[in-house]
């Protein structure tokens, strides 16, 4: 507990104060002292403070944020239902919630590269902490993929006539070119990119209020006409009750996917200017990120469409690509609204593309 307790911004001064050492033989005593050389080596080895404020808290918002909200979310919906969805979401997020506090109030004293990994050791055992490492590899390297090929299924949305390696070889050209340089780039890009994902989340959630009271080219005020017809809930596997709650678990785990880990913003700790007074105020953000834009994507989604909808259900057992299967998009299409499909999936391209740019960095 000692070394977790140690203050790493103290390190440098620590060594400093310990680098004479005194060799005694039988004839005389030698006195070796490090040299500034050593020390700077030892201790400037580490990343450039170089994300600003507003770097940080756009991040903080929007850097989490993926293709899951607003196209596999629909999945989630056919297996439980609009009622069953809103229960996942909200206690998953509050897990989420107590992990990022919890979290957020150590990186918070201690803001150092890598931080939930590094604690891993420092708390428990360094064993402990190559394990943490090489488990966020594994994810980071499943997810990165995914998002990828997303960005690849939307494009399908227009057309398919081309190579796949059209899409690929562009995307990881700019990845690898926004890791490369410095770090300052990467901030800005997260940056304009996590505004195109706040604008499309406020805009789906105006867009739902303003069609379920009637504004839309059929003037149908249907409210939460489908939490009643077909349901609430609906059945997953089997009948009853206990198909409810198997589409409820089935929602439960879509939701693990889609309300990513909120050590993702902990871990540009090691890149924040000032970060005891950033990251405080970014973490703080997390609870309204989650009431916002999880907790009330869900609502969104069971108001927009029916669990049992025909393109819903056809569009998710087809693996129709990219916002064909997005509940958004189809009920801009039971609506005859016709333009607002495509600006949502330009704008969910910008998201995973934004997802993978931050995912990268880590």
């Amino acid at each position: 507990m000692s070394s977790f307790l140690r203050n790493p911004f103290s390190e440098k001064k620590q060594a400093s104060d310990t680098e004479v050492v005194e060799i005694t033989d039988d004839s005389d005593s030698i006195t070796d002292h490090l040299s500034d050389k050593h020390l700077n080596d030892r201790f400037n080895h580490k990343t450039k403070r170089l994300l600003k404020p507003r770097h940080i808290h756009l991040i903080a918002i929007g850097g989490s944020i993926g293709t899951g909200l607003f196209v596999t979310i629909g999945s989630g919906l056919t297996k439980a239902g609009p009622a069953g969805l809103f229960m996942a979401f909200t206690i998953y997020s509050i897990v989420v919630l107590l992990v990022a506090l919890s979290i957020g109030e150590v990186i918070c004293y201690l803001p150092i590269d890598s931080p939930f990994i590094s604690f891993a050791g420092r708390l428990v055992d360094p064993a402990f902490e190559v394990v943490a490492g090489y488990n966020f590899y594994i994810m980071v390297s499943l997810y990165i993929p995914f998002e990828i090929t997303a960005v690849n299924g939307m494009i399908h949305f227009w057309r398919s006539d081309y190579s796949p390696a059209a899409a690929f070889v562009p995307q990881m050209v700019v990845y690898l070119a926004l890791n490369i340089f410095a770090v300052k780039w990467y901030g800005e890009s997260e940056f304009i990119l996590s505004i195109g994902k706040l604008i499309l989340a406020i805009s789906l959630f105006i867009f739902t209020f303003v069609v379920m009271v009637g504004g839309n080219p059929q003037h149908d005020a249907f409210g939460f006409r489908y939490w009643n017809d077909p349901g609430a809930f609906a059945e997953y596997i089997t009948d009853g009750t206990l198909g409810h709650f198997q589409g409820f678990l089935a929602a439960l785990f879509n939701s693990c996917f889609v309300i990513v880990a909120p050590e993702y913003i902990g871990m540009v700790a090691g890149e924040c200017i000032n970060p005891r007074e950033v990251l405080p105020v970014a973490f703080k953000t997390v609870v309204w990120r989650l009431i916002f834009f999880f907790i009330g994507g869900a609502l969104s989604v069971g108001i927009l469409v029916a669990y049992n909808d025909p393109l819903l259900v056809a569009a998710i057992a087809n693996g129709a690509a990219g916002a064909n299967v997005s509940p958004y998009v189809i009920a801009m299409k039971n609506l005859k609204i016709k333009v607002l499909p495509h600006i949502v999936n330009v704008l969910c391209i910008s998201s995973a593309f934004s997802a993978v740019v931050f995912l990268l960095v880590l």
